[in-house]
Parts: structure tokens; C-alpha cells; sequence
């Protein structure tokens, strides 16, 4: 898609600004946040429902969150007035399982795949602008994102991929975060630091890469941001 806009400007640029510079170049776009409704994807919601209260939020439904995620994420959409819409695989959990076994346990990589990265990616297709609530600070694998990047889908469709606090460090989301009394999923009260399907959780042994905790340390990403194609200028 084409943009009015270089990216590398908005690269200075907050939250806000990004948003209102964005929204004016690309008026009556649509736009969709992917939301695992943790701490830093309920910030950039916070932020989008300002200037977009319906603006859809697409769960990914994997059947294997933890029961204090679903909870959270039906009390929020309740509270917050959400278009929430959950983007489940093609499969369901009880099926995958009777055909490949446990894949999180014997092929992780398929399981995210098929119940997270697939079904994304096919949600994606009707949006033009495409938040999300990465931080750089996350992980190694995300070191190097940028707050606006131009994304090619597997079906040869291109987005722009926004990350608003993509330069953001852990404590300005929780100073946010207490500032506008937004409230959290409970596992981070827990020591949680990245938060997914429960099987694939663990509090990480090392607090300075937060997502060591996930997929028992054998992964990093479970691919939905790093299978799309990033378009260079």
C-alpha cells in the first residue's frame, strides 16, 4: 500500500502524535489491533478507543490461554465496551489433539502456526493499518522494530504494521498504566512477565529477557511477527 508518509519520521514521534499523524494520512482506513490483553496491548487500546472506539480487537483464540486471560479478556470487553473479535484456528483444540497429539509439547512451532500465526494472518486481510503492542524492549528478537513498518501477508497483501510503544521501556508501561487505573491480567501479580497460552508460560529465570519464559526457553516468537514479510523503502 501506498504511504504519504516516511516512516523514519514518526520514529521521534509518541504514542499520540503517531496515532493523530496516521489517522490523518490514511482518513477512513481500516484499522485493527491484535490484542493478547496484556499490559502494553491494553495501552495502545487505551490510546486507539480515543479515536476509534469500535475499532476491532482481534484475540487469538487458541483454546489454550489460561482461565484468569479469558476472564480478564471478557470482563474488559464488557467494561471497556470492546468490538472484540476472537480469531480462532481452523481446527479445534479436541481435534488438533486426536490428529497430531500435543503439539506444544512435541512441535511447538506447528502448533503456534496452525492455532495462531495461520488464523491471523487471514484475519488480517480486510485491514489496511495493523496495531499491535510490541516493544522493543521485549525481546532480542525485536530489537530492531520500528514504530511504523510496511507488511506483506502471505497472500501478497500489504499493511502497515504500527507498534506505538515500540520504543517504550517495562516501567513506562506500568507507570501508564497505574496513571490511567487501567487494570491487568492477574499472573503478572504472580511474576509473570509475557503472558500466552498457559501450556507455553513460565515466569522467566531471566527478568531482563521477559519472554525467556515462554515455550520453555526453546523460542523466543511464536511467529505471527516475524512470518509476515517486512517491506523495505
Amino acid at each position: 500500500m501506498g504511504t504519504t508518509f516516511a516512516a523514519e519520521n514518526l520514529e521521534t514521534l509518541g504514542p499520540n502524535e503517531i496515532l493523530d499523524t496516521l489517522l490523518d494520512a490514511h482518513a477512513g482506513t481500516s484499522a485493527c489491533l491484535t490484542c493478547s490483553f496484556q499490559a502494553e496491548d491494553m495501552i495502545a487500546l487505551h490510546l486507539l478507543r480515543e479515536r476509534i472506539p469500535s475499532v476491532p480487537v482481534l484475540f487469538l483464540d487458541t483454546g489454550y490461554h489460561f482461565a484468569q486471560t479469558y476472564e480478564y479478556r471478557d470482563r474488559m470487553t464488557k467494561e471497556w465496551s470492546l468490538n472484540l473479535v476472537n480469531v480462532v484456528p481452523q481446527k479445534t483444540v479436541k481435534q488438533q489433539e486426536s490428529e497430531f497429539g500435543i503439539l506444544y509439547r512435541s512441535d511447538p512451532a506447528q502448533c503456534c502456526q496452525l492455532r495462531k500465526v495461520a488464523p491471523l494472518f487471514e484475519s488480517l486481510e480486510p485491514y489496511e493499518l495493523w496495531f499491535t503492542g510490541l516493544r522493543r524492549e521485549q525481546s532480542p528478537t525485536r530489537k530492531n522494530l520500528k514504530k511504523v513498518e510496511e507488511h506483506c501477508l502471505p497472500s501478497g497483501k500489504t499493511l502497515l504494521k504500527v507498534s506505538l510503544l515500540a520504543d517504550w521501556n517495562w516501567g513506562q508501561v506500568w507507570e501508564y498504566t497505574a496513571k490511567n487505573r487501567i487494570s491487568y491480567l492477574p499472573q503478572y501479580d504472580r511474576g509473570y512477565l509475557s503472558i500466552g497460552c498457559e501450556p507455553c508460560t513460565a515466569i522467566p529465570e531471566n527478568p531482563a529477557n521477559p519472554r525467556s519464559g515462554r515455550w520453555g526457553g526453546t523460542k523466543l516468537e511464536c511467529g505471527i511477527h516475524t512470518s509476515s514479510e517486512k517491506r523495505h523503502p
